[in-house]
């Protein structure tokens, strides 16, 4: 038996990175695994650790966005927590576990409840890493994540090894712990993400006769959107006709400026159409109807919506650099080693005045091989066949 600590995503309907990432993990393992993993949660009410409820996995399976990235504990859950604590019943036994994966970036109230999940867990205890941004850059991060970062770096020290989702990030946490002076590491690999086969059966109508340039991500900060924005104005004011297409939920704190802007633009007549947080099948008609995707972003620890874009053959334009230029070794992108404006209204100026580039890009991508999440599940699970196991935690 695998468990699985599904904490937040067990209690968000939000469709962000991390818990896409973890909703995708925890749906392919049972493919892999003769028994379907065991889906816990830290219930911060009851004060343990417990297996998932009904109405918890109901959350796990939703498919319909949130407008909010937070946990959410309805007043059920709440009090059925106080009842456990207050009628002082032993904390429920989990059952033996042979292994335990912790794919999300957990909070504060979970990192200090690790030990105690640790110590009922008798094969290797993994977790994966996503990205160090917080860190890197921290003018453009939540207020509230760059305050928790480091004590979060801190406690992966405490497992048998990390899966960073690429080389970029397995780096930077390599280099964080060197700076830190940890003396006793657990292993670290880069293990790149899986994504889903293209939906074939959600093509619908188009809205526009215009070509279609789709941007996927939450609107924040270092996602970038106030350049993409003002280089698709700069195109516009010179007479490009186009439509810019946004998906993504707006982060309250660092993404207003670009949300405002949007907003200003949308009241100028220009093309733009801002969907917000989409479900499923809206998104996957999204990539197949776009001409090309623009991902703007500064800084990424994998870049999911880089790979689905071409995952449906479609180009997309984004960084040459860190992670985003791991996902795109393998061609269908143009990438740009600044982006700014100016560069990003290029690139977007190319697409859309040179068939030929983007056809050939557009061929690229399509001659690519793309993981799965059920060879991510599989690769992951026997690298944790070769982990050290002691029992001991890493200090």
């Amino acid at each position: 038996m695998i468990l699985i600590d599904l904490s937040h995503t067990s209690h968000t309907k939000a469709r962000t990175g991390v818990q896409r990432v973890s909703r995708s993990l925890y749906e392919a393992l049972p493919v892999v695994l003769k028994t379907p993993p065991f889906p816990i949660t830290w219930d911060p009410y009851a004060r343990v650790w417990r297996h998932l409820r009904s109405e918890e996995r109901l959350t796990l399976a939703n498919e319909t966005p949130s407008s909010g990235r937070g946990s959410n504990w309805s007043l059920r859950q709440r009090l059925q927590g106080w009842a456990f604590r207050g009628l002082r019943r032993p904390p429920p036994l989990l059952p033996p576990s042979k292994g335990l994966i912790v794919p999300e970036i957990f909070s504060a109230a979970v990192g200090q409840s690790l030990p105690e999940l640790m110590d009922q867990v008798s094969g290797p205890r993994v977790a994966l890493f996503h990205d160090a941004i917080a860190l890197k850059l921290p003018e453009l991060s939540p207020s509230k994540t760059v305050a928790r970062f480091p004590a979060y770096l801190r406690e992966l020290l405490q497992f048998d090894g990390v899966a960073a989702v690429s080389e970029d990030s397995r780096d930077a946490l390599r280099e964080w712990w060197r700076w830190l002076g940890a003396t006793r590491m657990p292993e670290v690999v880069a293990l790149p993400l899986g994504i889903h086969p293209p939906g074939k059966d959600t093509v619908l109508a188009r809205t526009t006769a215009l070509p279609v340039a789709l941007s996927v991500g939450t609107l924040e900060g270092r996602k970038n959107h106030l350049a993409l924005l003002e280089a698709c104005e700069r195109l516009w004011s010179q007479g490009h006709a186009f439509e810019l297409r946004l998906i993504g939920l707006a982060h309250p704190q660092t993404g207003a400026a670009a949300l405002a802007l949007l907003r200003r633009l949308q009241q100028a007549g220009r093309a733009i159409r801002y969907d917000g947080p989409v479900e499923d099948r809206t998104l996957q008609a999204a990539y197949h109807e776009c001409t090309f995707t623009v991902y703007p972003s500064l800084m990424e620890g994998f870049g999911l919506p880089v790979l689905e874009s071409l995952n449906y053959g479609k180009p997309c334009i984004c960084s040459s650099r860190g992670a985003l230029g791991e996902s795109a070794r393998g061609g269908g992108c143009l990438t740009l080693d600044q982006m700014d404006a100016p560069s990003l209204a290029g690139a977007i100026s190319v697409l859309l005045t040179q068939p030929g580039r983007k056809d050939a890009l557009a061929q690229a991508a399509r001659g690519r091989e793309f993981k799965r999440w059920s060879e991510y599940a599989r690769e992951l699970l026997l690298w944790m066949e070769t982990l050290p196991h002691d029992g001991h935690l890493h200090r």
